[in-house]
């Protein structure tokens, strides 16, 4: 069975960026009824149709999150949803509320069962397999646990509603939570904003003081953020991860930008493709963690897949990128005859030898040198605030495209 690499994409831009990776498929949300709806800004029912077009004319499936509980006030717009996830031909629900899984099995819609249900044991397996082609196990088990599910699926024989084996898909790199499965109530306790309606405000990554009720005194928690997980990267284990049967490779991020997106597709992708040609080395390894180390993370680990107790905790309260994006300029209109973009400079100044970071909705991202640049239409070695700069470019360039320089963190 083919391996799956599946991404995420919270924009349009991180959805090409996928794309152009090497995605075999994507994951969105829409509206306020997915698990990233504050942080990732997300789509809207009416990019639905967009989305599965884009996706489909370049081979790639997408998937639509539904993922959060859902109350009864939540039905009508679930339904609005659904309906237009049939019309226009999206690959899959991912979801564990039961309201979609039977809606689901009403409308025929292809399913896949979220995390958020906490698969752990094959009777689990055995009682959504009636419902769901793909099911994504709980991020707290082990590799050996994996395995024996994946075996015991092809043993028994047990098939989804398409009457093909079930899929067993695993998260493989991103942010890890300290909840069971993201089942967590911090946020929705100390400030009304549930993580399991999408709105979580990550009060886990902050820095703590602990309080004595008796004495008052204070002790400050200075070496780890003892509730803040470092990001799951398998990158130097996928032999062993591809070895215990899973069939979809999923990767962490709707919150994300199109540089986080490209660059873990990009390596993940290659790492696929090393395995299955049998050149997968400890070189390759090293290159892989380096890139993976230019975006954002709060370090790696392995997870729980290698049978290791929790505890390896972040240091700080953000990510530790080895680079940095910073914000420059815009997008200001495409000159089709000559392929060349041209980006209004908004901020900050760029030089020689600088690598500039391009986003945007028609090309995902680009990376390109400031050796490449005319500033006003001239060779010069900078461009400061209020300058316009122009370059050969591909694809078309538009007022929401965003430029930014990358610098060493």
């Amino acid at each position: 069975m083919d391996t799956e690499l599946l991404s995420p994409a919270g924009s349009f831009e991180a959805m090409q960026a996928a794309i152009n990776a090497g995605a075999n498929a994507i994951y969105f949300g829409v509206e306020q009824l997915n698990m990233r709806s504050r942080s990732s800004g997300g789509f809207t029912i009416s990019d639905i149709a967009a989305i599965s077009e884009r996706c489909h004319a370049a081979g790639v499936k997408c998937y639509i999150t539904l993922n959060t509980v859902m109350y009864e006030y939540d039905m009508q717009l679930l339904q609005a949803i659904l309906k237009a996830v049939k019309e226009n031909n999206v690959d899959a629900v991912i979801a564990s509320d039961f309201a979609v899984i039977q809606s689901c099995a009403v409308m025929g819609i292809p399913l896949h069962i979220s995390t958020q249900a906490n698969v752990s044991n094959l009777e689990s397996v055995q009682f959504f397999a009636r419902f769901a082609d793909t099911i994504v196990l709980a991020r707290e088990l082990t590799l050996k646990q994996i395995a024996f599910i994946c075996n015991e699926i092809k043993r028994k024989q047990i098939k989804g509603p398409n009457g093909e084996l079930v899929k067993i898909e695993i998260f493989v790199h991103g942010a890890l939570c300290m909840a069971i499965s993201g089942k967590c109530y911090l946020s929705l306790h100390s400030q009304n904003a549930s993580a399991n309606r999408g709105a979580c405000l990550q009060n886990c990554r902050r820095k703590y003081k602990v309080s004595d009720a008796e004495t008052g005194e204070s002790l400050e928690i200075d070496n780890e953020y003892i509730m803040s997980p470092q990001d799951l990267c398998t990158i130097n284990i996928l032999d062993e991860v591809l070895q215990s049967g899973v069939t979809v490779l999923k990767i962490e991020g709707r919150s994300k930008g199109a540089d986080y997106v490209h660059t873990v597709t990009t390596c993940y992708r290659e790492a696929i493709t090393a395995i299955q040609q049998g050149t997968y080395n400890a070189t390759m390894i090293e290159d892989w963690m380096a890139r993976l180390s230019t975006v954002y993370n709060r370090g790696f680990w392995e997870g729980y897949y290698l049978g290791r107790e929790m505890g390896q905790w972040t240091n700080k309260p953000d990510s530790i990128a080895t680079e940095k994006k910073i914000y420059a300029g815009k997008g200001v209109r495409f000159y089709p005859q000559i392929k060349v973009g041209e980006f209004f400079i908004e901020k900050g100044t760029l030089q020689q030898g600088d690598e500039l970071l391009l986003t945007g909705n028609a090309f995902g991202m680009e990376k390109i040198s400031f050796d490449t640049v005319l500033v006003n239409g001239e060779k010069k070695d900078r461009a400061v605030k209020g300058d316009s700069i122009t370059f050969p470019f591909p694809h078309k360039v538009t007022t929401t495209d965003k430029l930014y320089k990358l610098i060493n963190a």
